[in-house]
């Protein structure tokens, strides 16, 4: 029954820093999904070059009037698209308003949530209208790069902190920045990657990582990672080349883990999020010794290699990776 198979396109690569960081979660996605239910392609997109990659190598040319490619002469037409993208087109709406025009149902948020969570600065301050707890932060564009003195960011925002490009992942341009002599550098790296760039303020204290899914019928948070690195922070080699320990379930109190989930949840619902979305926290302490959770960032298209965050969670959650992802697709339908 091969033709009643829903054709799945995992939608990969895109136009910043982190292309092959999403080709290596395309492929943990391809073992993932349930082949017996579904007809699986990778999609690699890259500026104009639309293509299939198949497992023997060869590719085929995506048509982008209607999403569609040809295999053996005849038309292939996809009916869901799972946007594994890190930056943009796929993390800022640019993806998801293509696939709204051509009605192509998708696993990720919104065209408005997902633009509004991919620029760092106008999601911090979206969200703590709604009492989330977020860091202090500045923002500057390109061209007033000179709007704050050393010294006012230094008042304002303190010493350590972040300068980090407003709208990108993978921690592409970000430095922690330790005094003030360092900042001018700091902005030079951060505007090579955006042309919005934030300054945060720097908080002590534990990072932990934690993946959610929703459907019509069931609401799931699952465990969240601990991050504990050696590093400066959390960098594109502590993500991706081992430079990291991660511990999943995280070592935080029962009741600190039950606010994170609720907090997490919460957050989902705030944006109206689709999909397995990520949130990264730092959990620090208030003035009266209590656990403050923190909101550093949300991924709404997390990376989904073998041992990424949430693969690991879903496992510690005892759930089967495989049947997350068909009830991702299925509550399209």
């Amino acid at each position: 029954m091969e033709k009643l198979k829903r054709n799945i396109a995992i939608v990969c690569g895109g136009d910043s820093s982190e292309h092959d960081v999403s080709l290596r979660s395309a492929q943990g996605l391809y073992s993932f999904f349930d082949k017996e239910r579904y007809n699986v392609y990778i999609v690699d997109v890259k500026g104009v070059d639309w293509h299939v990659n198949f497992e023997n190598g060869e590719v085929a040319s995506i048509d982008r009037n209607d999403f569609s490619f040809v295999k053996d002469g005849k038309a292939v037409i996809f009916d869901y698209a799972y946007i594994t993208i890190h930056g943009t087109p796929g993390e800022n709406g640019i993806m998801q308003g293509y696939f709204e025009l051509i009605h192509l149902p998708y696993s990720t948020s919104g065209v408005l949530v997902e633009a509004m969570t991919f620029d760092k600065y106008v999601l911090n301050n979206y969200l703590r209208s709604f009492g989330i707890n977020v860091a202090p932060s500045l923002l500057l564009r390109r061209g007033e790069e000179d709007k704050y003195s050393e010294e006012y960011i230094e008042k304002t925002i303190g010493m350590p902190c972040f300068v980090k490009p407003a709208a990108d992942g993978s921690s592409f341009g970000v430095s922690k920045v330790k005094n003030a002599d360092q900042l001018a550098p700091a902005l030079r790296v951060a505007f090579m990657e955006s042309d919005d760039v934030m300054i945060e303020a720097f908080m002590e204290g534990t990072e932990i990582s934690v993946g959610c899914y929703k459907t019509k019928k069931k609401s799931v948070v699952f465990p969240a990672t601990e991050v504990v690195t050696t590093n400066e922070f959390f960098d594109y080699d502590a993500k991706y080349n081992g430079q990291v320990q991660e511990i999943t379930p995280a070592r935080i109190s029962t009741e600190t883990a039950k606010k994170v989930a609720e907090e997490t949840s919460k957050i989902y619902d705030i944006l109206h999020c689709n999909g397995i979305i990520r949130i990264d926290y730092i959990i620090t302490k208030d003035d009266a010794g209590n656990d403050k959770i923190n909101m550093l960032e949300i991924n709404t298209t997390p990376g989904m290699t073998h041992t990424s965050f949430i693969p690991q969670q879903v496992h510690a959650a005892g759930l089967d990776i495989k049947d997350v992802l068909t009830d991702i697709v299925e509550n399209q339908f």
